[in-house]
């Protein structure tokens, strides 16, 4: 059964959501498509204020779609960690994050 794990991310202040965007589409998108893990990667823009959620606010949510999750948590220590380094670095607001992990209920 596939697992997916949704993440809240709020960008650090003074980050452009244009320059995270294109990090997303040019550097993200690629090394999420050669993990072999992962099913589907998408992030997506938040548009109103998430209530009932301590934490926020947040700008993003990803839905990342697995096949294992340890398999994919080890994976991601070694060909993502570069990625994360620098996503966290420049980018995003790490105490900030939130992930939630879901077991996809088929129909």
């Amino acid at each position: 059964m596939p697992i997916v794990r949704f993440v809240l991310a709020a960008l650090k202040p003074g980050v452009k959501p244009e320059d995270y965007e294109r990090f997303e589409r040019e550097v993200d998108y690629a090394v999420s498509a050669k993990m072999k893990t992962i099913i589907s990667y998408r992030t997506h823009r938040i548009t109103e204020p998430i209530q009932g959620i301590q934490g926020g606010p947040w700008d993003y949510i990803e839905r990342i779609e697995i096949t294992d999750r340890q398999a994919y948590q080890e994976e991601l220590a070694t060909v993502g960690k570069e990625l994360i380094d620098e996503l966290y670095a420049k980018y995003l607001e790490r105490s900030r994050t939130v992930s939630i992990w879901s077991e996809r209920i088929e129909p």
